[in-house]
């Protein structure tokens, strides 16, 4: 890839942002991504870029929305901030657009000269879908100028800048716009009609094929600058109601008011910030005649638990929020100060209070010590690794400009877990595989302070050293605290592999060990290891260290060796290519999968992908969705997959063919077994995870739920225990069984057992996982007949 277009990770966006400014004026194109909340904090850099105006590479900046918000604290609308710095902001309204904008944001930037604003639906980026791709172009450097005084933005300069961009920049782009491919046109009935702007298109479609209804349609993917005359002349063919639909807040509403017409949107109050189809046709019934009779709420009277997300099973921060919520519980510790990431996810472990923007935990710690002097030693703040190199470098900097006592703890796990695993400085390697020459503790003892670096693993450590930084804080001193240890999913399996077992002989039934979702505590008070147990990646398991009574002991060596090696399983033979008639396939398929993170939700969606492709209705649209939610390990999950005649990830009431549950508790999550067709089928998995601190009296037996889901046709499976049955190595195999089973039902039973399987072969890597996966899948396979 790297010889192709050249990626890499910058420290934070408002750098990224300069970086990509150099790029541009080498003469090169250049991209920039990130989420909403970078946008504000290279706000600074992306206005100043805005009023530079020559020839230049392409600057295009990719910024994904979050108006739900799933992942971030912004349900802001940016379209204002991009507007004010005068720079074109692009909606794309399907996957194909989004492919395609690339091209075509590129070239905007290079014909007008500006950067260019890929304002992405969240929706959009938690997303996939089918697209045609194009051969990529090869665009040569634009030659360096004599000089770069071109680049220069005194203030006289830059309101000159800004003039220009208003008066001469803008306006082109408007015009050019106007007869571009970034508005279209559907016409229907003129009686009514619709503007709509960006994904908000999709949802749209989904929602209007639901109430049979056709009216004309003016979909637009540029929100600035605003097309006027195209909505001019599309407004005045309507000649009853016209409605405008829109992501964020009422941008595009406003302008089109200001534009002199009458326009129905959002209420003055709205707090609509993105769509579902039931939600717009609830808005269109309000002011005209729908044809639609609302999906009732379930009945059900059973509530779903709080599920939050949690850290990782042998995650390097457990140790850390023992320590840290003892110490607080002892009020030996008022408050912990919080940061972004997996760090936050300490909260649910009484081990943290706040959560802030990026970098900012000891920033307010600061503020706070600076008000309460009395409270240096009461207080402190938590951050991980790349939030610190992102911007809590500049926090630690100004406790010690400012002189300010206290402590600070960086989670120092390598990486950047919570968002994918992406390399940050203090990995040991970059995104090119060279290794990294920035020292984390080198960096953070240039700064000044005491600085302690510690085994994040061992508890005893961590507890000592997090009580002398507090006991130091009270005499004035402040202390950086890095806590090392490897993120557990960059961890080698084979360090995975728990060697530990329970002696219940000595076990005291305490419930000191039930710490993490690798252990559970039975009915007799009786603590197990689950499957999720990561043995702490072979460090001293944090359980064994909390044991008082020393009943968690080792393996012997004939069992671990056994269970390390690989079973020998039937080599995989050709699978007879087949083909289908068109005419014996639905019009669609649509399923709704919920259940935990870390349960292989999302494999579904790639995998019913694959076999769709192999299909007809690889000519069609084939769209799957994640979660609209915090998908960290033990966090709920939902998963969308459509093909067909769909339109939307977002699926509808009363839409869904299939309902995959694959926790019990999560069968009961609001608004979920609403997508089920009348006469759709609920695959039912008897798999239950307890929450972190939930007691077991507060979790609904799976009697009650299941008779609570009476009057549904429901599939009952076991498949984690079919997946364990087949042996030790099968145990991650549970999604397959179910997909197994699911290639069984109506009407995915009309895709042939051969495609399946030929999907399935493609997504497994090795002969080994081929062989468990084509063995699970066929025992899925089997569940229907014994029902």
């Amino acid at each position: 890839m790297q010889d192709i277009i050249q990626v890499g990770w910058s420290v934070n966006e408002a750098v990224a942002v300069s970086v990509a400014v150099g790029h541009s004026i080498a003469g090169y194109d250049c991209v920039v991504t990130m989420k909403i909340p970078g946008v504000f904090q290279a706000a600074d850099a992306i206005s100043t870029s805005a009023f530079f105006s020559t020839d230049a590479g392409a600057l295009v900046i990719y910024a994904a929305t979050d108006y739900a918000p799933s992942s971030t604290q912004h349900v802001i609308d940016s379209r204002y901030f991009f507007a004010s710095s005068r720079l074109p902001v692009i909606e794309p309204r399907n996957h194909q657009e989004m492919y395609e904008i690339a091209w075509l944001a590129a070239d905007i930037s290079r014909k007008f000269k500006t950067p260019v604003i890929v304002l992405a639906s969240g929706i959009l980026a938690h997303s996939e879908g089918l697209v045609t791709t194009k051969i990529p172009g090869k665009i040569e450097p634009r030659a360096l100028p004599e000089n770069l005084h071109d680049w220069m933005l005194m203030p006289n300069i830059a309101r000159a800048n800004y003039n220009k961009a208003t008066l001469e920049r803008i306006p082109a782009i408007q015009n050019w716009a106007e007869a571009s491919p970034l508005i279209t046109e559907i016409k229907g009935k003129t009686d009514w009609g619709i503007i709509v702007t960006g994904e908000s298109e999709m949802i749209l479609k989904e929602a209007l094929k639901i109430i049979k209804v056709e009216p004309s349609i003016l979909s637009t993917a540029i929100s600035y600058p605003f097309p006027k005359e195209r909505i001019r002349n599309f407004a005045s063919k309507i000649k009853g109601k016209l409605f405008v639909i829109e992501d964020g807040d009422k941008f595009f509403e406003e302008k089109i008011r200001l534009s002199g017409i009458n326009i129905i949107g959002k209420d003055e109050l709205s707090v609509v910030t993105d769509w579902t189809p039931e939600m717009i046709i609830e808005f269109l019934s309000k002011h005209i005649s729908v044809n639609y009779h609302k999906i009732l709420k379930s009945q059900i009277s059973l509530k779903p638990v709080l599920r939050p997300p949690t850290i990782c099973p042998g995650c390097p921060y457990r140790a850390f929020s023992i320590s840290a919520s003892k110490l607080k519980k002892q009020r030996k510790i008022y408050a912990s100060f919080g940061d972004i990431g997996c760090s936050t996810l300490l909260y649910y472990l009484k081990a943290l209070d706040t959560v802030s923007c990026m970098g900012a935990s000891d920033s307010i710690r600061q503020g706070f010590v600076m008000s309460r002097p009395d409270m240096a030693g009461k207080v402190i703040s938590i951050i991980g690794d790349s939030c610190e190199c992102h911007t809590g470098l500049d926090s630690t900097r100004n406790a010690v400009f400012r002189n300010v006592p206290g402590v600070k703890v960086i989670l120092d796990n390598n990486i950047t877990a919570m968002t994918g695993g992406q390399p940050s400085p203090a990995s040991p390697l970059n995104l090119s595989g060279k290794a990294t020459k920035f020292s984390l503790k080198k960096a953070v003892e240039a700064e000044g302070g005491r600085t302690v670096v510690i085994n994040s693993y061992n508890l005893k450590e961590v507890d000592n050293a997090l009580k002398k930084a507090v006991d130091r804080a009270e005499q004035g001193e402040y202390t950086t605290l890095i806590l090392e240890g490897l993120c557990i999913n960059q961890t080698d399996d084979k360090k995975k592999i728990r060697k530990i077992k329970f002696n219940y002989e000595l076990c005291r039934k305490c419930g000191r060990c039930n710490i993490c979702p690798g252990i559970e505590i039975d009915d007799n008070n009786m603590p197990y290891f689950t499957n999720l147990c990561t043995f702490c990646g072979s460090n001293n398991p944090v359980c064994i260290q909390l044991c008082p009574s020393d009943a968690i002991i080792p393996f012997d060596e004939n069992h671990i060796k056994q269970v390390k090696k690989t079973p020998e399983l039937p080599q995989i033979t050709a699978i007879k290519k087949i083909s289908i008639n068109k005419k014996t396939l639905p019009d669609s398929l649509r399923v709704a999968i919920r259940g935990i993170g870390g349960q292989g939700n999302l494999f579904f969606g790639k995998a019913l992908s694959e076999v769709a492709l192999r299909t007809p209705y690889s000519e069609t649209t084939i769209v799957k969705g994640d979660t609209h939610g915090m998908a960290q390990l033990g966090g709920p999950v939902i998963s969308t997959f459509s093909c067909g005649d769909v339109y939307s990830p977002i699926l509808a009431h009363g839409s869904a063919d299939v309902l995959v549950v694959m926790e019990i508790g999560e069968a009961l999550r609001p608004g979920f077994l609403e997508l089920l067709k009348p006469d759709g089928t609920i695959i039912f998995n008897n798999f239950k995870a307890m929450p972190v601190n939930l007691k077991k009296e507060e979790y609904p037996s799976i009697s009650e739920i299941e008779k609570s889901l009476e009057n549904y046709k429901l599939i009952k499976i076991d498949a984690n225990k079919i997946a364990y049955d087949l042996g030790d190595k099968f145990g991650k195999t549970a999604n397959v069984v179910v997909l197994g089973l699911l290639s069984t039902i109506h009407p995915f039973n009309a895709i042939p057992e051969q495609i399946w399987l030929t999907a399935l072969m493609a997504l497994s890597p090795t002969g080994f996982i081929k062989s468990a996966n084509k063995i699970a899948f066929k025992q899925g396979r089997k569940i229907i007949v014994n029902e």
